[in-house]
């Protein structure tokens, strides 16, 4: 199953599609019988994976919509947006930093960063080198604290593709400016869909390439098998003493940066989930 999010005159509206026949949540509120949250956070955290498979095969009758992934709106309408840092060593090299032994670098990114699929990025005049980076982000379907590893895929309903966007020049000045360094606008793209987990298996999903495209070149690209610390750990290492929310993303880390300039291209590729691609602006 997958869900994404599509901006119309009246704002965005969250669409569900099995296989290539997306829907708008009106035709499954017929089938349930009653309103359905319109933000996506809020839908995960109400209502089951399960109970939305069912209302898409009662809707048959339903209008299918179409659906442009290519500027579709952001999928993190609700909930915090984690970061794991230094996750695979590609990176770690980028920055010639050691990957943190006790657990990965950690950040949260306020919610004004993020910007819809195909959005323009705007450099700050703050840094005189920003880096785009690709990653898997997990989508928090439940409320959840103190999840185990091996309860890890109890909590979440789905993974995604981030682009993450960082004043690199001020981390390497001083690692303690990482919040700072992320929360510029237009510096976080988290979408074009939510694809929920029971596509993917543990081993599909040790398998899926995640790739830093800029120009139409790879710059990075690695599985996610590479990463340091793995999906379960990081799942338990966020919830851990804290409260994630329905709707909340962990960003799991990027094999590689790319710097980008003005006139510049770039994406962030994850196999088998979705592409966001982005132009700089000049």
């Amino acid at each position: 199953m997958r869900l994404a999010r599509i901006n119309t005159e009246d704002g965005p509206r969250t669409v569900v599609a099995h296989g290539d026949r997306w829907m708008e949540l009106s035709a499954l509120e017929a089938a349930a019988g009653r309103q359905l949250p319109a933000r996506l956070g809020d839908l995960l955290g109400t209502v089951q994976r399960r109970e939305l498979a069912e209302l898409i095969e009662r809707a048959t009758d339903a209008r299918p919509v179409e659906v442009r992934l290519e500027d579709a709106a952001t999928i993190s309408d609700t909930g915090d947006i984690w970061g794991a840092g230094l996750n695979y060593l590609g990176h770690s090299q980028d920055l010639s930093a050691q990957q943190p032994v006790s657990g990965p670098g950690s950040y949260l990114r306020p919610r004004g960063c993020l910007m819809d699929n195909g959005g323009e990025i705007g450099l700050p005049t703050h840094s005189s080198r920003v880096t785009a980076e690709a990653e898997l982000g997990l989508v928090i379907g439940t409320e959840c604290k103190n999840v185990s590893r091996e309860q890890w895929r109890s909590v979440i309903a789905g993974v995604t593709a981030v682009l993450d966007l960082t004043a690199e020049d001020v981390i390497r000045e001083n690692p303690r400016y990482i919040p700072w360094a992320k929360g510029f606008d237009t510096f976080c793209s988290v979408g074009p869909q939510l694809v929920t987990l029971d596509e993917f298996d543990d081993e599909a999903l040790r398998s899926t390439r995640v790739s830093t495209v800029r120009n139409g070149q790879v710059v990075a690209s690695a599985p996610v098998a590479e990463m340091k610390y793995d999906l379960a750990y990081l799942v338990e290492y966020f919830t851990a003493g804290r409260t994630l929310t329905p709707g909340t993303v962990i960003c799991t880390g990027t094999p590689g940066a790319a710097v980008i300039e003005p006139g510049d291209s770039i994406s962030a590729v994850v196999e088998g989930v979705g592409t966001l691609s982005h132009s700089v602006k000049g």
